[in-house]
């Protein structure tokens, strides 16, 4: 599986690719379901990535803890 930077990447090409209405029918039509595709993939990422996310939030007593973060 591509990394999100790497789908991010291949996401632009392909937005700039359909920007420049150059391209055939057909190749425009698969263009867009790999772009829809990887904007899902990376869709994913953000939320796994999201889930992972923690801040420390210090207690009164100094003291650090863990927590999701929003």
């Amino acid at each position: 599986m591509p990394s999100f930077e790497e789908s991010l990447t291949r996401l632009e090409a392909i937005v700039a690719q359909l920007e420049r209405g150059d391209l055939p029918l057909e190749d425009s039509v698969r263009l867009f379901e790999e772009g829809t595709q990887l904007s899902e993939l990376c869709r994913k990422q953000l939320e796994q990535a999201e889930g992972k996310v923690e801040m420390l939030v210090k207690q009164r007593e100094g003291a650090m803890k863990r927590q999701p973060f929003e």
